[in-house]
C-alpha cells in the first residue's frame, strides 16, 4: 500500500494505480475469510478502506468522478467496520475533495464538517488542521471569504501544535508546504492574487522533491496568481515549468483542468503574443502524450 502512495506522490493518479489498489483490496478481503481475532479483522478492514480510498483518489485525480464516488462509498463502509479514526478521517477528506471537483459546494461543506468532528481531528491537532483546511476550501467555494480566512488561520494554528507522531504513510503529503499550497488556492479563488503568489512561493520552497505532482499543482497556482496580476509573460514561463516537473509523463486529469483554466485566461489577456503561441504549441505537444 505504501508503494502505491509513493507512486501517487510522484506521478499523480492514473488508471493502473487504481487497478493495483483494487487488487490489493481483493487480497485483503480474501484474508478476512480466515480465522482471526477481532483486532486483526479491524486492521484488515482498515487496509481494505485504505486500498479502496487510493483507488478513489486516483479516479479523482484523473477526473473519473463517478468511479471515485462508488469507491468512496465502499471505503466508508470498510472504514466504519475498522473503527480506525485516521482511516475514517481520510474517507471524509476524499469525499470533500470529490465534491470540490464536482462543484457541489454544499456537499463539500458537509463532508469537511464531518471530517472536523471525527475522533482523529479531535484528538490530534495534525488531523484537526487537515480537516480545517478542507473546511476553509469549502467556505471559499461558497463565496464566504471571511469564514475561509478565519478557518485557514485556525488550521495553521492547529498545525503549529502538532507533534511528530507515528501516522499513516498517506499523511506525509500534509504539512506547512501543503497548507500554503491550499492557502494559495483559496486566495486565488477569493481574488487575492498577490497573497496567493506569496503562498505558492512558500509552498514551492518547502514541498519535498518526491512530491512531484504536488509541486506541479502548486506551480499551476503560482502561474494563475501571476496571470491575474497582469503578468502574462512571467505567468506563461511559470506554467511551462509544470511540464518539466512532471518529466514528460501524461498529466493527471485534475492538473490538465488547471492548465486548461490557465490557457483560457492567457488567450483572453494576450492572444496574439509570441509567448502565448509558443505556449499553445507546447501544450498541444504535452496533451498528445495522453
Amino acid at each position: 500500500m505504501n508503494a502505491l502512495v509513493e507512486a501517487d506522490d510522484r506521478l499523480g493518479g492514473h488508471q493502473s494505480l487504481a487497478v493495483a489498489a483494487l487488487q490489493g483490496r481483493a487480497h485483503v478481503l480474501e484474508l478476512q475469510e480466515r480465522n482471526a481475532s477481532e483486532r486483526v479483522r479491524r486492521s484488515l478492514y482498515a487496509l481494505a478502506a485504505e486500498f479502496t480510498t487510493i483507488a478513489a483518489w486516483s479516479c479523482i485525480d484523473v477526473r473519473d468522478l463517478d468511479a471515485a464516488q462508488r469507491h468512496l462509498h465502499e471505503s466508508a463502509t470498510f472504514a466504519g467496520l475498522s473503527q480506525d479514526p485516521p482511516t475514517g478521517m481520510r474517507v471524509w477528506i476524499n469525499l470533500a475533495m470529490l465534491a470540490y471537483q464536482r462543484q457541489n459546494w454544499t456537499e463539500q461543506l458537509a463532508a469537511a464538517q464531518a471530517a472536523n468532528v471525527t475522533t482523529a481531528a479531535r484528538r490530534d491537532p495534525f488531523f484537526g488542521s487537515m480537516g480545517r483546511m478542507r473546511l476553509a476550501l469549502a467556505h471559499s467555494s461558497l463565496g464566504d471569504s471571511r469564514a475561509a480566512q478565519r478557518t485557514l488561520d485556525t488550521a495553521q494554528e492547529a498545525l503549529g501544535k502538532a507533534t511528530e507522531d507515528d501516522r499513516p504513510r498517506w499523511t506525509a503529503f500534509y504539512g506547512p508546504a501543503e497548507l500554503n499550497h491550499l492557502a494559495a488556492i483559496i486566495l486565488n479563488h477569493d481574488g487575492e492574487s498577490a497573497n496567493a503568489e506569496a503562498m505558492a512561493h512558500r509552498a514551492l520552497a518547502a514541498i519535498p522533491a518526491e512530491f512531484q505532482r504536488n509541486r506541479a499543482l502548486a506551480t499551476c497556482q503560482l502561474a494563475l496568481a501571476q496571470l491575474r496580476q497582469g503578468e502574462p509573460e512571467q505567468a506563461t514561463a511559470t506554467a511551462t515549468t509544470v511540464f518539466t516537473i512532471m518529466a514528460g509523463v501524461s498529466l493527471p486529469g485534475r492538473m490538465r483542468s488547471l492548465i486548461g483554466d490557465f490557457h483560457r485566461d492567457l488567450f483572453r489577456l494576450a492572444p496574439s503574443t509570441t509567448y502565448a503561441r509558443d505556449w499553445a504549441d507546447r501544450m498541444r505537444e504535452e496533451w498528445s502524450r495522453a
